[in-house]
């Protein structure tokens, strides 16, 4: 007994001190010059949905939800955002140039219609993410058009 009580204790102080270790959350500002639907003129109804459903990982304004703040949770989230960022940063969608542009667009398309994104993992705890087929259907053709209009 007092073997398992140690071993809980060690377990509890582990869990204590990685609390300890720091998670940048901070969001770079945003420059609306550079953000995909300023620069895409991007209409109301893609936008409200490419913000409920992909701005979380794939933008410089990401709200980090509560659980975000415990480790090793912070962690994981932390390597989601920054992943995912590294895809793709609406946010930073002016900076990007015509290849990437293009090769975004192409691969979004391929995404959305193999049912990949948003993660189902993230959907779990974001319910208000989850995408229609509806919406799913509606992104998928916004961005196609996109990708067509850009191969002109």
């Amino acid at each position: 007994m007092k073997k398992a009580l140690k071993i809980f204790l060690y377990i509890v102080a582990v869990l204590v001190l990685i609390q300890f270790i720091p998670v940048d959350r901070t969001n770079v500002p945003v420059d609306p010059n550079l953000d995909f639907v300023r620069v895409m003129d991007t209409p109301s109804e893609v936008e409200t949905v490419l913000k409920r459903s992909c701005y979380d990982c794939h933008s410089n304004e990401t709200r980090y939800p509560q659980y975000s703040y415990i480790a090793p949770f912070s962690w994981s989230v932390k390597h989601h955002v920054n992943k995912a960022r590294k895809h793709l940063n609406f946010s930073e969608w002016g900076g990007y140039n015509k290849e990437q542009k293009q090769g975004i667009l192409d691969k979004t398309v391929r995404v959305l219609e193999d049912r990949k994104m948003p993660l189902p993992v993230y959907v779990s705890y974001h319910e208000e993410a989850a995408l229609t087929p509806e919406a799913r259907k509606m992104l998928a053709a916004y961005f196609k058009s996109l990708s067509e209009a850009q191969n002109k």
